[in-house]
This record gives structure tokens, sequence and C-alpha cells, in this order.
């Protein structure tokens, strides 16, 4: 399950050494990591990172097609996480150090920088080559966060983007070693500590209105 530590003003979440799917106990887990950085005083900035073989592959689809029933909740869920990462009063970095796919990769969108492997692992929004569409919600994170050019590619094409592809497309704005790219994030992140409150909170809001009110729209998640 996720973890969250702090280093002086930086927190670091670590979302887990597997494949860290969006299960509901692991969505409540981060959303309570997200609301102590929110309610924290003073400068911070938050790091997400993750140890083994993946970032995250995102949506528990075992989970879900065992409570089928639930699905509209359950998508809600996701995109709530979505919108409180991405207005988060706090400047947020993830930490791209194994594969990081679908709604996995959204949840780094969803970041204000993103850092990656450059050498191996993989970006990837895979929703149509697996015959599920994009929400209405998704599909405005990812247009809002990439260029129009790359989020075309992305979406339709559902290419596999290496560290330095990634970099070169604007999905990430680093590709480094390996080893350098937990510490790369932190280092980003604690440069802009200063820029937590509720002014970065409100230029956020602003800069990305419409996008969080499609995540936001309970009534039609589904579209």
């Amino acid at each position: 399950m996720p973890t969250l530590d702090r280093h002086d003003n930086v927190f670091v979440l670590d979302l887990g050494d597997g494949e860290n799917r969006f299960h509901p106990d692991w969505l409540a887990s981060v959303g309570a990591a997200l609301e102590e950085v929110e309610k924290a005083e003073g400068p911070r900035a938050l790091v997400t990172a993750a140890t083994g073989k993946f970032y995250s592959n995102g949506l528990d689809l075992d989970w879900l097609f065992a409570h089928s029933d639930r699905h509209r909740d359950y998508v809600v869920s996701v995109h709530e996480l979505f919108a409180r990462l991405l207005s988060l009063p706090a400047i947020t970095v993830a930490a791209l150090q194994g594969h990081t796919f679908a709604a996995g990769a959204m949840f780094s969108l969803a970041h204000d920088f993103r850092v990656m492997r450059a050498d191996r692992g993989y970006w990837c929004l895979p929703e149509a080559d697996i015959n599920i569409p994009f929400t209405p919600g998704m599909s405005a994170l990812i247009q809002a966060r990439l260029t129009p050019r790359t989020a075309h590619e992305a979406m339709l094409t559902a290419r596999r983007y290496g560290g330095t592809e990634a970099a070169a497309a604007g999905v990430v704005d680093r590709a480094v070693d390996e080893e350098a790219v937990r510490a790369t994030a932190v280092e980003i992140a604690q440069a802009q500590v200063n820029k937590a409150g509720d002014t970065l909170g409100t230029i956020k809001a602003r800069m990305y209105a419409p996008v969080l009110a499609a995540l936001r729209d309970t009534a039609n998640p589904l579209g």
C-alpha cells in the first residue's frame, strides 16, 4: 500500500512495489496522503514514486469486472483522484521509474512535472488496443497536459514511449538514469516548495477549470 514520508519540505508518496493498480483501498490511501499534503502548512511539495517494475498500471480491472455494479462510483473516485492531484496547492512531481500505463499514465499527467527513467520502462495509453474508451474527464486531462500532436498519437495509436521518446514528445520533462529518477524529482520539487499555498491552488484551479469540471461531473462521468 502507498506510504507517505516527509524529507525536509518535500513529501514523498511511494505508491508501492507491485503493479499499483487503482484498487479502492489504494485509492483511499493515496487520497488520505494528498489530504495530509493539502493540510500541511508552510513550504512544501510532493513527489510520487514507486519501487519495482511498475509506477502504475492503472485501473484495477479484475476488481472492476468482479464489481460491475459499482462501475460508475469507481470511475467517479478515479476522476476525483485526478482532479485533486491536478489542483493540489503545492508543486507535484512524478518519478516514473517503471511502466506507467493507462490510468497510471493519466495519474502522472495530473502532476505538474514528470521525470522518467531513460533506458527502460514505457509510458502508454493502451485504451485503443484494449477497447476501453476514455471518459470525457480523462480525455480532457490528457488533452490539457499534452500537445495536440502528442495527445492525438498517444490516444489513437496506443504508442509505447520509452523515457527518451517521452521527453522528446513532451510527455515527461526529463529522462534520466535509473538511479537518478527519484533524486531528480525531489530536486525539482525542492526548488518549488515556496510556491505552495492558496495562490498556487487558485492558479491551478483557473488554469484547468474545464478539465476539473469534466472530472467532477458526477452526473455523467462515463459520457
